[in-house]
């Protein structure tokens, strides 16, 4: 008989992003031409958000999101509203599997602190007066190892990266705890980064490593040390993605480089990990989670495309994914959000929810 699970990462769950409704993409379009004000805009926005806080509800998610509807990007918007970062348009955007993403990106343009200002704690707190109380909430933010990808840090004003992390850290000590005192028990960090330091495209000497050991180890000491100080009653899970752009992705490779770091020695209470297909590799690496440890959130169901997984498949992926971490220890959900950017993956709003309420039908016969 297998536990239920009554805290956050729940047996069904999801990555938090959802499809942008045509009327909050018109809304957005007639605010950036200055045929509407800001507050106006955040009326639709509050409108549409409750709409879907009541249909996550109505699938039976145990936590729901506000789909990340005020956002262009799952990370910029967080990132750029920084102390020591600023949002540009860069020569390239980023590249992904047979097409290039939209042309944004932040870089450091100071010394880097939290913002106590920063919009998302607003939006945090409209989150909760939204639901109630009716459901748990989850919030995702980047992870702090996002700030290590090419080309943001700014070498003439941290020229030692060890500096340059030391000063993340403190700010994601401070955001979580200002997250926390707005309200919030459930919080997740999305992150490309490390996945990326597994990645098959990326060249790895067996025999002597390179500088991705190096990497590595600094990422899971800066993820750890930025939760150093987090309260008991705050969950945090991290979710690794390879990439997720208009059902697209950017590179692909098994989590085997960085499972005996990140998986052994990481301090969350969950990983959401993508395994919708073979871009993932096998179940091996989840030999590292310890037992007892975070929960394993598997992401075999996708939400790259409309289409319906077949339930026996899910539920025999689930069984073989227990032989390397305890069927107890294990949730469900979709591999990725449905719109990561405000364009979102190519499906209808009606297969998503399908989705969704596939993971929890699923997960229901899996645990009970």
């Amino acid at each position: 008989m297998t536990k239920t699970v009554t805290k956050a990462p729940f047996r069904a769950d999801h990555v938090g992003s959802l499809l942008r409704p045509d009327r909050l993409h018109e809304t957005i379009d007639e605010f950036k031409n200055g045929t509407i004000s800001a507050d106006q805009l955040r009326d639709v926005e509050n409108e549409e958000i409750k709409r879907i806080v009541d249909k996550q509800i109505e699938a039976g998610l145990q936590a729901v999101s506000d789909g990340e509807f005020r956002r262009t990007w799952f990370h910029l918007d967080f990132m750029e509203h920084l102390n020591g970062f600023e949002g540009y348009v860069p020569e390239h955007g980023y590249a992904f599997k047979g097409r290039e993403a939209e042309k944004y990106n932040v870089r450091n343009s100071g010394d880097i602190s939290f913002n106590s200002d920063h919009p998302f704690l607003k939006d945090v707190k409209d989150l909760i007066d939204i639901v109630d109380g009716r459901s748990a909430i989850k919030f995702a933010i980047p992870s702090p190892n996002m700030f290590f990808n090419d080309g943001i840090r700014n070498p003439d004003i941290y020229q030692d990266l060890e500096k340059y992390a030391e000063d993340i850290i403190q700010t994601y000590q401070e955001a979580v705890q200002a997250f926390y005192d707005a309200g919030l028990r459930y919080l997740q960090f999305d992150d490309v980064y490390i996945a990326g330091l597994a990645a098959d495209s990326v060249p790895w000497n067996e025999d002597t490593g390179d500088e991705r050991d190096y990497l590595i180890d600094l990422a899971v000491r800066v993820l750890n040390e930025s939760l150093a100080k987090k309260p008991d009653d705050l969950t945090i899970t991290v979710h690794l993605c390879r990439g997720n752009y208009r059902s697209t992705w950017a590179f692909e490779g098994s989590y085997d480089r960085i499972a005996p770091k990140l998986f052994a020695k990481g301090n969350v209470d969950g990983f959401f990990l993508e395994y919708d297909d073979e871009r993932s590799g096998g179940f091996n690496p989840l030999n590292y989670i310890p037992e007892d440890g975070p929960r394993v959130v598997l992401g075999v169901v996708t939400s790259k495309s409309g289409k319906l997984e077949n339930k026996n498949d899910v539920v025999a992926r689930i069984n073989k994914a227990s032989e390397y971490v305890p069927l107890n220890q294990l949730c469900l959900s979709p591999q990725c959000g449905f719109a990561s950017t405000h364009h979102g993956n190519e499906l209808t709003e009606e297969q998503q929810w399908s989705k969704l309420k596939f993971v929890v039908d699923t997960a229901k016969e899996v645990w009970g």
